[in-house]
């Protein structure tokens, strides 16, 4: 029960961290990615997909649709 609460008390850590899912020891869900784009100033966060690139993702910025690529380190970049 205590490998438990440790592995849990890591993984916490980690993500309030803003350490990348490989860094967590387990990937991001969906509403968890959606929250960190949200905190990173993007509204509307829509069409979350995997793709070859990384996880891509509509959303809304300064009054302007953007769309963003995640990698798999966690950055959130605008692809122009």
């Amino acid at each position: 029960m205590r490998k438990s609460t440790i592995h849990r008390a890591a993984l916490f850590v980690a993500l309030a961290a803003g350490l990348s899912p490989a860094h967590a020891l387990a990937p991001l869900t969906q509403e968890e990615l959606v929250a960190k784009i949200q905190a990173a100033g993007y509204s509307q966060v829509k069409d979350v997909k995997s793709t070859a690139e990384g996880t891509t993702a509509k959303a809304v910025k300064d009054g302007k649709p953007v769309t963003l690529i995640i990698d798999s380190s966690g950055q959130i970049k605008e692809r122009y």
